[in-house]
């Protein structure tokens, strides 16, 4: 339909031009009849017949103008509108994409080239699809239709009116890659730029204790006055852009009227040809105009897509082999388990095997370092082991389908994450919809509840980004009634106590010992008083287990376990 349209808008484009000529030559063909009727009562009869035709002539043209609005309107609805739907198309395809990915795909790309490919590189190839497209068409068709029609009417004119033309192309193509240049120029200075003034204003209280205001002042007027640079740079050349096309729009004229002109006096051409043309060939300094800025688009849509197919390409390592969706009962366990991450080579788990029985509650402690949060991303299957076998109910993980399973499973991850929303809304992030009772039972079981009923606006506070409202303790408390409201039959706590002090800690873990009950729980930690609760504890050294058994029997083995308590005891006599 985009096609269609684009055809008959050019038909009603090309129309006028020869309804000019018409009219022209009807004025300069009768203007020595009209001169011989001088004095006589005639001349003014045929001054009105002239008059007349030539309204009619404006009318006409009028009304193709307003068809040709028409089409053109139509045009850009079927085609634009096109490019606008294949973008939310293809962004939404990316963004579910990405969501699909592994934690080792995050590993290996930053955040901001993430957020280039879904939003620039797409808009890029959205320029080609619709813009591109349609001028591409416009030129085509006005030019197979207009060519020949200029041909037809004279060789000479049309060879010497369109001399200049692909001069005009060529130069547009290479002035607009300047352009396109030095305008991501621009925009690399201004994230450079946006990025040191975010780091600046984020990190205010450490300029101010360290008093180092003036030298960010100094390095931010470096890093504008570079910007200021660039963009004075692109302002000189589109300062040279238009002129340029000016120039040799006025040429391709001067040529047509002075060529036209001889052919006038030659008897060849008569004066409204010499009008149509000049009409002619400033309907073909726009395509003309456009080729190099579409060849310009083409190339920047292609390198773009090239940028996007890289990730949509990027498949998903994480699948079910049976696809098995079962309620989970809670038995975890680890079969000679080792993990490598590729992107460094560092092996962060070698040989681990460990059994936990459904209720019950295992302790993984060690110091930073030692492969405890591999094991919780190993257990909601963010990666998969290297070697050996992880099994949920007997069944190996990988057997599970992903989604079902991290379902059933409550994670309260060591890098905490709270959204910009309400703390019920935060809390209830893991489920369909939450009962406020259920979300005040977490908040209490998470020890958070009587200091956000101490909000001017409660349990609808609107957090800051990444929780910025909250306290470090406050943040790790909510991310763990977040875990709780989901009611998880497996329970993990990656090091989520980190950021609470010592009474806080007994605090819930006294409340987590009522909701463990039924549940399978895994506490990951450096400290040693976060295991108390735990039936099992396993003691981690640079990816092995090096202990194990209850909290009592560790403690008198006199080994690694008991060397963390005496030095943790010791930092807790001196915080006291």
């Amino acid at each position: 339909m985009g096609l269609l349209f684009v055809i008959l808008s050019t038909i009603f484009q090309i129309l006028p031009a020869q309804l000019v000529r018409y009219a022209v030559d009807l004025v300069a063909e009768n203007l020595s009849i009209y001169n011989s009727f001088e004095g006589l009562e005639l001349q003014t009869i045929f001054r009105e017949t002239i008059d007349d035709s030539i309204v009619f002539y404006g009318v006409l043209i009028l009304l193709i103008a307003l068809l040709r609005g028409l089409f053109l309107f139509l045009v850009r609805q079927t085609i634009i509108v096109m490019s606008r739907h294949i973008e939310y198309d293809l962004k939404n395809e990316v963004f579910s994409h990405y969501q699909a990915l592994p934690l080792s795909f995050y590993r290996k790309n930053n955040t901001g080239d993430l957020i280039a490919r879904i939003s620039e590189d797409i808009s890029k190839v959205r320029m080609y699809i619709g813009p591109a497209i349609m001028y591409g068409l416009n030129m085509i068709i006005l030019s197979l239709i207009l060519l020949p029609v200029m041909f037809s009417i004279s060789v000479k004119l049309t060879l010497y009116a369109l001399i200049p033309l692909p001069v005009l192309s060529v130069s547009i193509y290479f002035v607009n890659n300047i352009i396109n240049k030095r305008s991501e120029e621009i925009q690399e200075s201004l994230s450079e730029l946006s990025t040191f003034v975010q780091e600046a204003f984020s990190g205010i209280r450490v300029l101010k204790s360290f008093a180092k205001e003036k030298d960010s002042l100094d390095r931010f007027t470096v890093e504008s006055d570079y910007y200021k640079k660039k963009s004075l740079q692109l302002t000189q050349v589109n300062a040279m852009f238009f002129p340029l096309i000016m120039s040799l729009i006025g040429l391709s004229t001067i040529l047509t009227v002075f060529i036209g002109g001889i052919e006038v006096i030659n008897g060849t051409l008569s004066i409204g040809n010499i009008a149509e043309f000049i009409l002619y060939v400033n309907l073909l300094t726009w395509p003309v105009t456009a080729l190099g800025w579409v060849t310009s688009i083409i190339q920047r849509a292609a390198a773009s897509q090239k940028r996007i197919n890289e990730f949509l390409k990027t498949e998903n390592d994480i699948v079910s082999e049976r696809n098995l969706e079962k309620t989970v009962a809670g038995r975890l366990e680890f079969k000679n388990v080792s993990f490598t991450y590729a992107d460094s080579g560092i092996q962060a788990l070698k040989n681990i095997s460990f059994a936990v029985d459904p209720g019950e509650t295992i302790a993984i402690i060690g110091t930073t370092g030692s492969g405890k949060s591999t094991i919780a991303n190993l257990i909601g299957r963010m990666l998969d082991p290297t070697d050996g076998a992880i099994l949920v109910d007997g069944v190996d993980l990988k057997d599970l389908n992903p989604k079902t399973f991290r379902n059933q499973i409550g994670t309260v991850p060591q890098d905490v994450f709270l959204f910009s929303d309400t703390i019920s809304n935060n809390v209830s992030f893991g489920t369909d919809k939450l009962d406020p009772e259920k979300t005040i039972d977490a908040l209490k079981s998470a020890d958070l509840y009587e200091n956000v009923m101490e909000f001017p606006d409660q349990l609808e506070t609107i957090l800051g980004e990444r929780g910025i409202t909250l306290s470090g303790g406050q943040k790790q408390r909510l991310s763990i009634a977040r875990a709780l409201a989901k009611e998880p039959r497996l329970l993990i706590l990656d090091d989520c106590l980190s950021a609470v002090d010592t009474k806080t800690e007994n605090n819930i873990l006294n409340s987590l010992k009522k909701i463990m009950v039924n549940k399978t729980s895994v506490i990951i930690s450096h400290r040693v008083s976060s295991a108390k609760l735990a039936d099992k504890i396993i003691v981690l050294d640079n990816g092995t287990i090096i202990e194990s058994g209850s909290y009592n029997e560790l403690l008198n083995l006199n080994g690694t376990f008991k060397q963390l308590y005496d030095k943790q005891l010791v930092s807790k006599e001196i915080e006291e």
